[in-house]
């Protein structure tokens, strides 16, 4: 391995751990590692930062100072990772596979009857034509849909229509429910005008406002439906009191009666020259009972579903210069070796597979599934599933709204303190909005058809996403919301973004339990 690789390694280690790097430390550990194992050093100061009592958020230069100084045996256990790093984290170690050890690999999965019901699917219900009219019918059903969620909450039910709130007298106190149209600042006070079908309004947050309610009004979003609370004035102007989200509510978890397995994962690149080819192949290995420890083997043979949240190949001209970085130039190549690869994984597991904003449908959301003549040689396969983007389906029980996640680059840019490498706190904020891309108009094309199917109206039991290639997960009011990174190494693109992908981390999902436990194959 040589310098590039291990600080690449360290600073991956650092990430998965919660914790970044300040300018400083990265480069004083970029200027170390010609002399020594920055992964070593890293290993240590998480070591250290554990034992503190107030954590940190960045490791700087001081620390690694320090640590530094100390003298610094190096461990085995840190060159070459042990096989449990973490109750939910661990990379797949490499031991001999004897042939014994590969005939004796018996999957109970195997043995188990699937239950797959695909509940919501966009491909056959997409009819725009892209006129006038079709914007208007579309944003009218968002809001209709939203309003709708909205209402379902007691503390809504009798929110007013803007046309009667303007009609009553000043000091009265109201709720209304409106999509946000326009954000503006002025004399360092905020206004934003939120219009229903029939009326607008002008929303004004005073200074004095609660922090949390000024804080709720700084992340709003345009396009994003809201109820108001507010106190009329005499010149028709609302002055807020609360802004309420049709944020979901805590959910009984749905969980399978049966100990099986969903390997959730996404943005594999094939054709890519940075598609982690070998890590990806050991994962194949691994999904056979021919790679990793006798762990690692048990939990290959309890995988009874795959779920790709998109981007299965890396397409051409997506990206500036990208047919520098493309060992397959042609994307129909590309789909064949990709195919190549889901050939060996076991009958008995099932694969769903949904578009990404590199696969070869259309770019707008939502995405039809990828064409059955793209993957000719699964097209009979009955293990296989070509869902579009977004779809919402049920494995063994459990709800699993899978999307692609285009719109989490439009919520990095638009809302303060979001990240890329923290994906599952935007993926949260999805939640919150009831809407997979509440603003029109960013990165993230949006089709207009006669009903807006990113509607977040049925919560799952997982929310799964990828396009972030940074791996992350949480639990939101019951809903597991999983980021499951890919395998892709930093492109140059990326790497002019500052974009750190996570490459070759999986998130395993026991669906009795939704406990999750991450393989690295790295």
């Amino acid at each position: 391995m040589n310098e590039k690789e291990r600080l690449q390694k360290a600073v991956y280690k650092t990430i998965a751990s919660g914790y970044q790097l300040n300018s400083d430390a990265f480069e004083f550990l970029k200027k170390e590692a010609s002399l020594k194992d920055p992964v070593i050093l890293i290993s240590k100061a998480l070591e250290k930062i554990d034992e503190l009592d107030e954590k940190p958020l960045f490791i700087d230069k001081n620390l690694l100072e320090n640590l530094l100084a100390q003298p610094v045996q190096e461990d085995k256990k840190v060159n070459q990772p042990p096989s449990e790093i973490s109750d939910q984290q661990f990379k797949v170690p490499e031991p001999p596979i004897s042939k014994k050890d590969t005939e004796s690999f018996n999957p109970p999965a195997k043995n188990i009857e699937s239950k797959i019901i695909i509940l919501e699917d966009p491909s056959k219900k997409l009819s725009s034509n892209g006129t006038i009219k079709d914007y208007l019918q579309y944003f009218q059903d968002r809001f209709k849909r939203m309003d709708r969620l909205l209402r379902q909450r007691i503390d809504v039910k009798a929110a007013t229509p803007i046309k009667e709130a303007l009609k009553s007298p000043p000091k009265s106190k109201v709720k209304i429910i409106g999509m946000v149209t326009e954000k503006r600042e002025a004399k360092q006070q905020l206004f934003f005008t939120i219009e229903d079908l029939e009326a607008s309004a002008t929303i004004l947050v005073p200074r004095k406002a609660p922090e949390r309610v000024q804080n709720k009004a700084r992340f709003l979003l345009l396009d994003q439906v809201i109820c108001v609370e507010a106190k009329k004035t005499r010149n028709n102007l609302f002055l807020v009191e609360d802004i309420i989200l049709p944020e979901i509510g805590y959910k009984p978890q749905r969980r399978s009666y049966e100990p099986v397995y969903a390997v959730l994962t996404s943005d594999i690149h094939v054709g890519s020259t940075k598609f982690n080819e070998e890590a990806f192949n050991r994962f194949i290995l691994w999904l056979n009972g021919k790679y990793g420890n006798q762990r690692a083997r048990k939990i290959a043979g309890q995988v009874k579903y795959l779920l790709i949240a998109g981007d299965l190949i890396d397409g051409v001209g997506i990206y500036p210069k990208q047919e520098e970085e493309l060992v397959i130039q042609d994307f129909r190549k590309q789909y064949q070796r990709a195919a190549e690869f889901i050939e060996k994984i076991p009958e008995y597991i099932e694969v769903v597979l949904l578009p990404g904003n590199h696969d070869a449908p259309r770019k707008a959301l939502p995405q039809p599934a990828i064409k059955p003549e793209l993957l000719k040689s699964l097209k009979e396969s009955k293990r296989f599933h070509s869902i579009g983007n977004p779809s919402l389906i049920s494995i063994h029980g459990v709800e699993v709204l899978m999307f692609h996640g285009r719109s989490l680059d439009d919520l990095v840019a638009t809302i303060p303190g979001l990240r890329h490498d923290q994906p599952e706190k935007i993926m949260k904020m999805l939640l919150q909005c009831r809407h997979l891309a509440p603003s029109y108009g960013g990165k993230t094309m949006l089709s207009p058809e006669n009903r807006d199917f990113l509607v977040i109206e049925r919560p799952p039991d997982i929310f799964h996403a990828g396009h972030t290639h940074v791996m992350g997960y949480c639990n939101h009011k019951g809903v597991l919301v999983v980021n499951s990174g890919g395998w892709q190494e930093q492109t140059d693109y990326m790497e002019k973004l500052g974009l750190m992908p996570t490459p070759g981390k999986v998130p395993v999902v026991n669906l009795q339990t939704l406990e999750i436990t991450v393989l690295s194959f790295i």
